[in-house]
């Protein structure tokens, strides 16, 4: 979802005020000059194209190896080496994509990263075989594919290592002006991590006042500028951030507008974040402000291919995983006796509202709540079975979730659909909780993909920020995305991606993983020590 094209960028013209000599504000006309924008890509697609370029080549070489250069070179092999490389770099693309490794915030270790790269391009080479096998003009032939791969892995891993490297400090990150010192400000002061920084660099916060300087210096915000030296900034400048507490008669608007005509792009701070975020901070949204807001959720024909998308990829997974289907019934039937329950059935709240029955296969005993009500246990729950335990490891005991997405009751993308009864407390704690619903449910969702567990209401209010932003933003490529994205939960077995959680003390690459089904993890304390009702297991 980072690999958005950031929008309102003046390099061009930045670069030529600063060939040319600064703005003569005395003198405007000639001072004016047109803002030529255009769209720099973000890290996502610099890694991209960087790999796709890669994955060629090492495509190219294994030609060479497996064959000789004159097959390279001979004009009538070129519409035969463009279908095959082609489909073999939409293969690897793939594989990289269902690892993670195009997200903004990555922080990946040494390890972790070769990891994902050794697995990424062994899956997509198994999918590459698959499609030689149905259709083999599309595709190289087995051997050369056993020749590309290793040196696909040792190409891009060698590549991410220098490129990680020229994200962090590339020179075409978009130069940020701040205006405001306080409290706003020091949100974006608070984004220090370089994973948080690879698409902007902050050049200063202007001060208005002396108290202004004064809540700077306590808040360690720094480099704080003076309108005059932000002025002298502005050729310079990609963006302008407003971000002031209190914006009633000490708005800079002289310096925004000269900021304005010559092409700089004036983001508010909530745009901003929600843009370097890839959530909505719920500190600085406002009801109000969602009303006037664009959404997918008004387009109807968004909501009609949206609906066909989840009939069609249901009907496909389930047929796809029905062998599995199949043994998991098998094992739990054999595990637990044949006339224990196989599945269990779960209110929960869904689009509108509306509440309806989760299907699910039984992971936990059927006497779990023989001692009433508890809660999953993060370091191992005795209730689980041995069967559980795998079928939650490799989510198999979500699967029959796909009955609820064709009945209409979920989407395959979507805010994860919690129990009433935590609804009926989260929406009392947290104000914008029931917006959540106005879409369907789903499988997978943006929030599970970035902050996936969830105990505390603290960890309902970072969740519910990344469902506004997926209510607000989605599209249907974002479906695919978050789809594809989440293999790597599932074949990692973890609860977080690489990209980790934003507050940088939760989750991200090595976060344990919770022992208790942590998709369906409901929020647990609430204010002043009360708790809401217990989780109930899925025993029944």
């Amino acid at each position: 979802m980072d690999d958005y094209f950031c929008h309102g960028v003046a390099l061009v013209s930045g670069r030529w005020a600063e060939r040319g000599g600064a703005i003569n504000r005395e003198n405007k006309k000639s001072a004016a000059r047109p803002g030529i924008a255009w769209h720099v890509p973000g890290p996502g697609w610099l890694l991209f194209v960087t790999d796709a370029l890669v994955i060629c080549a090492a495509f190219a070489l294994a030609i060479i190896l497996r064959y000789d250069l004159g097959f390279l070179t001979a004009r009538s092999s070129y519409p035969q080496l463009a279908v095959c490389a082609g489909v073999f770099l939409a293969c690897q693309a793939v594989g990289l994509l269902s690892m993670g490794l195009y997200r903004s915030r990555q922080r990946p270790t040494v390890r972790d990263k070769v990891l994902r790269i050794v697995f990424a391009v062994f899956g997509s080479t198994i999918l590459n075989l698959i499609l030689v096998w149905l259709w083999p003009q599309l595709g190289p032939s087995p051997d050369t594919l056993a020749i590309a791969a290793p040196l696909t892995a040792l190409a891009v891993v060698g590549l991410r290592t220098v490129m990680m490297q020229f994200i962090d400090l590339n020179p075409i990150k978009r130069r940020v002006l701040v205006v405001g010192s306080g409290k706003l400000a020091h949100k974006i002061r608070r984004l220090r991590r370089r994973a948080d920084r690879r698409r902007f660099e902050v050049l200063g916060f202007v001060a208005l006042s002396d108290d202004d300087r004064r809540e700077a210096e306590r808040l360690d915000i720094a480099p704080v500028l003076s309108p005059d030296d932000a002025r002298r900034l502005l050729p310079r400048l990609d963006e302008v951030v407003v971000a002031l507490d209190d914006r009633r008669g000490t708005m800079p608007l002289d310096l925004l507008l000269d900021a304005k005509q010559i092409g700089v792009r004036i983001a508010d701070v909530v745009q901003f974040l929600e843009r370097e975020t890839e959530r909505l901070d719920l500190d600085l949204l406002r009801p109000g402000w969602l009303l006037y807001q664009r959404s997918s959720q008004t387009n109807a024909l968004y909501r009609f291919l949206k609906r066909c998308f989840d009939v069609a990829f249901s009907v496909m997974l389930l047929t796809l995983t029905s062998p599995f289907l199949l043994v998991a019934a098998l094992a739990i039937l054999v595990e637990d006796g044949f006339d224990k329950p196989l599945m269990y059935r779960q209110s929960r709240v869904g689009r509108h509202g509306q509440v309806f029955q989760l299907l699910k296969f039984r992971s936990m005993r059927v006497d779990a709540e023989r001692d009433g009500p508890q809660w999953a246990k993060k370091d191992g729950d005795d209730r689980v079975t041995r069967v559980g335990r795998i079928i939650r490891r490799f989510r198999l005991d979500e699967l029959p979730q796909l009955w609820n997405i064709l009945r209409g009751d979920m989407s395959v993308v979507g805010p994860r659909p919690e129990r009433p009864e935590f609804v009926a407390s989260l929406a009392g704690v947290l104000p914008l909780y029931s917006y959540r619903h106005a879409v369907r449910p789903g499988l997978a969702g943006w929030a599970q993909l970035n902050f996936p567990y969830g105990s505390s209401v603290e960890d309902a209010r970072m969740k519910l920020s990344y469902d506004l932003w997926y209510i607000k933003n989605t599209t249907i490529i974002d479906d695919l995305m978050i789809l594809l994205q989440t293999c790597e939960v599932v074949i990692w077995g973890r609860g977080t991606s690489m990209a980790g959680s934003p507050d940088g003390n939760r989750g991200g690459s090595g976060a344990p993983p919770q022992a208790g089904n942590q998709s369906d993890a409901p929020a647990s304390s609430l204010p002043g020590g009360s708790v809401t009702s217990p989780r109930k297991p899925d025993a029944a």
